[in-house]
This record gives structure tokens, C-alpha cells and sequence, in this order.
């Protein structure tokens, strides 16, 4: 499955709704079959803080290990944050 973060905004940025948005997810967007590929889709977002993205992707990240899929972006932030929590992008 994507998974579009901009659905959750284009200015993502603090740990409270980085939480909250994973709560959203978690509940209504993600598979509940754990070995089920998950995309994450930066397209959209223009600022993605490392509170908020440590909030939602690493608790994916602990459900669905390998399955976890970051697509590439050209977006400075996006990449500074994953470089900074130590997530790989695929590409």
C-alpha cells in the first residue's frame, strides 16, 4: 500500500502530531497484515521535522521492519531527517 504524507499536511512538524498522525494511520490507513509492503510517499511535503517524522515512521518502521519502503524525494528536509534518524531510502 502508499501511504501519502501529505494527507497528514505539507508542514510536518511537531512530535505531538507526528504521534497523532501515526494514531490516524495506524487505525485507519495501514495494513493490518504486518507483512504487507508499506510505501511511504514524500510527494507534497515541504517540511518534514526529525520530531515529527521519529513519531510516525519509527513506530512503522518497528511494525513492519523490511516492509517499510521510503520512496525517494528530492526534498532537502525530507532527506536531512531520514538521514539524521538513520532510515534508508529505497531508489
Amino acid at each position: 500500500m502508499r501511504l501519502e504524507l501529505s494527507k497528514f499536511g505539507n508542514i510536518l512538524s511537531s512530535r505531538p502530531a507526528g504521534k497523532e498522525a501515526y494514531l490516524s494511520a495506524r487505525a485507519y490507513l495501514l495494513p493490518k497484515d504486518k507483512n504487507e509492503k508499506v510505501e511511504v510517499d514524500f510527494t507534497g511535503v515541504s517540511v518534514l521535522s526529525p520530531s515529527w517524522a521519529d513519531e510516525f515512521l519509527t513506530p512503522i518502521k518497528n511494525d513492519f521492519g523490511q516492509n517499510l519502503i521510503l520512496l525517494p524525494s528530492d526534498n532537502s528536509s525530507v532527506k536531512m531527517t531520514l538521514e539524521m534518524l538513520g532510515f534508508k531510502i529505497s531508489g
